[in-house]
């Protein structure tokens, strides 16, 4: 009787399948940060990010020369796709749309890959990138922010070199026309969310307009889930007296209230009965605050993470 040769292909697949998902989480992180940026969702992040291991995990079998070059491209037409199937669900969406929040805790975060915790993850960047058209935010965002050439953006969009520099030149001058600077350093940004909880929960109208710009905005986002205001307030009147109204009006007694980084920016993080109930962030410039955020939609806050609460 012959014995029988052990059979190592289980074990050969198995080693294959680890070798594919290794080379896959070595990129991980960036395709996250690519996929955030460009669709201001974390959850619609990890989603593209998934669908990208799926496309790679079937090509595995052939030889990929540039799997970072690859990652990227798949991910970044799968971001594309879903910012141009998206266009009818921002229109029906209640209210200003405001992107979901990152708790972030120092640069180099792992939800920032590379070190890119910058004014790229700001809130008031995104308000600015949803103003652009999704093939504008992709050169942009691949250009401006990710530093690739324009042959390799024109290679992942399946545009030409000469219409991503179009498109860029577009985006550039959107950008340049709408984006003000909010270059206050940690230590003012802090001191200033500070002063504006105290003058908000002691309910002080003058110290709480004293902190504002007379060009402030208030940017708020509840989707229709929770409370927020239906349009963006400006000046700082008006604000205080929303938020003042709000606080007195829509906030639950018993709050735990959580300093933390949110976007790159100090921020905090209200629970009530064991969940998150709102996340607030400002920036500032010149000793005065400029913008307020506040997100309240239950969506996209059941995705912090446990950072929020350490």
């Amino acid at each position: 009787m012959v014995g029988r040769l052990p059979d190592n292909n289980g074990s050969d697949d198995r080693e294959q399948r680890a070798s594919v998902a290794g080379v896959f989480e070595q990129h991980r992180e960036l395709l996250f940060s690519i996929a955030y940026r460009m669709l201001g969702s974390r959850a619609d992040a990890e989603d593209m990010v998934q669908e990208a291991f799926v496309r790679w995990q079937k090509r595995s079998s052939q030889p990929i020369r540039d799997p970072r070059a690859f990652l990227v491209t798949i991910v970044s037409r799968l971001c594309l796709n879903h910012l141009n199937s998206a266009r009818v669900r921002r229109e029906r969406y209640v209210g200003e749309s405001l992107p979901e929040p990152i708790l972030t805790l120092q640069p180099g975060d792992p939800q920032d890959a590379e070190g890119r915790l910058d004014d790229s993850l700001s809130m008031a960047f995104f308000v600015l990138l949803q103003r652009l058209s999704p093939a504008e935010r992709a050169v942009f965002l691949l250009r401006e922010v990710f530093d690739y050439e324009y042959g390799e953006i024109a290679a992942i969009l399946k545009l030409s070199e000469g219409n991503c520099r179009q498109i860029l030149r577009r985006a550039r001058q959107h950008v340049t026309n709408m984006r003000p600077r909010y270059d206050a350093p940690m230590v003012e940004r802090e001191a200033l969310l500070n002063a504006f909880l105290d003058a908000a929960t002691s309910g002080d109208a003058d110290r709480l307009i004293a902190l504002l710009s007379n060009s402030v905005i208030l940017h708020s986002d509840g989707g229709g889930k929770a409370p927020a205001f239906p349009n963006p307030i400006r000046g700082p009147i008006n604000v205080a007296r929303a938020i003042l109204g709000s606080l007195r009006r829509l906030v639950p007694a018993n709050m735990v209230r959580w300093s933390v980084l949110v976007n790159g920016q100090p921020g905090i993080v209200t629970w009530h009965e064991g969940q998150p109930f709102a996340v607030f962030t400002l920036d500032a410039k010149n000793g005065l605050i400029q913008n307020v955020y506040i997100i309240t939609n239950p969506d996209k806050l059941a995705r912090l993470n446990s950072a929020a609460r350490r």
